[in-house]
């Protein structure tokens, strides 16, 4: 008589060590786990519930002495910012240790913009006071260490007006400064090498492509945003909208498009091969978009706003993922991501610049590869069921200051009127006769060459 059976290995099945996981034998079937998508789902609700009641994202608050208007992050180095302040203070600051590492004095009047040399050893500040001024930038250690004295800049430029933001040049040793008109400017002259303007009183900031450093493009007060190349005297082109735009920030990884952050609440993503409409626009805001950066790995992007809120977006997505508030917080002047998109910084009118969690609930520190495992299966878990009423509803919901609450259940109200007069009009209007623009053309007015 044949008998089989079933051989195994001992040594397949022993544990090395105590520490490690027993080997367990599945068998897969579905019929024989008629109920795994009834768990699976009870599995994606309570993931999307842990998710909820583990989101801490506030981490720190660094204080200066008056209102802060401008941040710039290291390209070198990952545990230090830089912030400037209303009353001409510059602080680099240690962020690990929360603790400031050099104050850069010079300036006497509100510090607008800051901006690195590619090799992140020194960086150039502008001011309402007329001046831009080179400073060499310390190390920020990661251990302790003494706290270095008052620096005084290296190199002083001086200016006819008012300068409003600054960037420099992603190789050169040049940078240009947006004021009454935008100047470029090289470190060892003292004058500017070249001056382009285009039909608009004040410039209010400039960014430099990093894909293509000699483009660059500026928003000013004629409510234009205006792209130049460094290797032409005059300026590309420009689009006109209906409202001013406060600042503008390129995608890293996809380096044709802009986002800029403009006063109607909404930011605009465009291409800057195709400035008749813009790709996306991003919604939620109820006052003013102050300020823009780009996460490093050019997916998101987070914005400041006047009404006291800071949020992170998709960069195809109409709505944000995330909104951070504080009781205390005020208006938010200036937002960045770190360079390692863990973290994003906020500096605003209460005379702070506060760390965030880029996620708001994830695990900080060493994980253990269980860990990373298990948190890799909520997120997946998460993807399959985000669909569901129950599980969407859990993860879309945030808890707002009652201002901001208000505000956006009234600006929903005026919108949704606007929608149903304008299809009024249609229905009452021969065919033909009333044209509907999108979203993403009817805040566009004119594309000038």
């Amino acid at each position: 008589m044949k008998v089989k059976v079933i051989t195994r290995s001992e040594e397949d099945y022993t544990r090395e060590r105590t520490s490690d996981l027993r080997k367990v034998q599945r068998n897969y079937d579905p019929l024989l786990h008629p109920l795994e998508k009834a768990k699976e789902y009870t599995r994606a609700l309570n993931s999307a519930k842990l998710d909820r009641i583990f989101a801490k994202p506030f981490l720190a608050a660094l204080q200066h002495d008056d209102g802060v208007t401008c941040l710039a992050r290291n390209p070198k180095l990952v545990n230090s910012i830089v912030a400037g302040s209303a009353d001409g203070d510059i602080r680099i600051w240690d962020i690990p240790r929360q603790r400031t590492l050099r104050r850069l004095v010079g300036h006497t009047g509100a510090v607008k913009g800051i901006s690195f040399t590619p090799d992140g050893q020194t960086c150039v500040s502008a001011s309402t006071d007329a001046t831009v001024k080179l400073w060499k930038v310390p190390y920020a250690p990661f251990e302790a260490g003494v706290v270095q004295d008052d620096a005084e800049a290296v190199f002083e430029f001086h200016g006819k007006n008012a300068f409003r933001g600054i960037d420099h040049h992603w190789d050169r040793s040049s940078f240009a400064t947006a004021g009454v008109a935008v100047d470029i400017w090289d470190h060892s002259r003292s004058e500017p090498i070249q001056t382009l303007t285009w039909g608009s009183d004040t410039v209010t900031s400039v960014r430099f492509n990093p894909a293509e450093p000699d483009v660059f493009a500026s928003t000013g007060s004629d409510r234009a945003i205006t792209l130049y190349d460094l290797r032409r005297a005059t300026p590309l082109r420009k689009v006109v909208m209906q409202t001013r735009s406060n600042a503008l920030a390129w995608n890293p990884m996809e380096p044709f498009n802009f986002t800029a952050a403009n006063e109607d609440c909404c930011l605009y993503t465009f291409d800057m091969r195709k400035l008749g409409s813009a790709l996306s626009v991003h919604k939620d805001f109820v006052s003013a978009v102050m300020d823009v950066d780009y996460s490093p790995t050019g997916r998101e992007f987070v914005a400041g706003s006047y009404d006291r809120s800071l949020r992170i977006f998709s960069v195809s997505g109409g709505h944000s993922r995330e909104v951070y508030t504080t009781k205390r917080m005020q208006r938010v002047f200036a937002v960045r991501f770190s360079g390692d998109a863990t973290y994003v910084f906020s500096g605003s009118d209460d005379m702070n610049v506060r760390c965030w969690k880029a996620k708001a609930s994830e695990q900080l520190g060493i994980r253990l590869p269980r860990e990373k495992h298990k948190q890799a299966y909520h997120d997946a878990l998460l993807e399959r069921y985000k669909h569901m009423p129950e599980v969407k509803r859990i993860v879309r919901h945030r808890h707002l200051p009652a201002a901001i609450y208000k505000a956006a259940k009234m600006r929903r109200t005026v919108v949704e009127s606007d929608r149903r007069k304008l299809q009024r009009r249609i229905e009452h209007s021969a065919p033909g006769s009333i044209v509907v623009q999108t979203e993403r053309k009817r805040k566009i007015l004119a594309q000038v060459e």
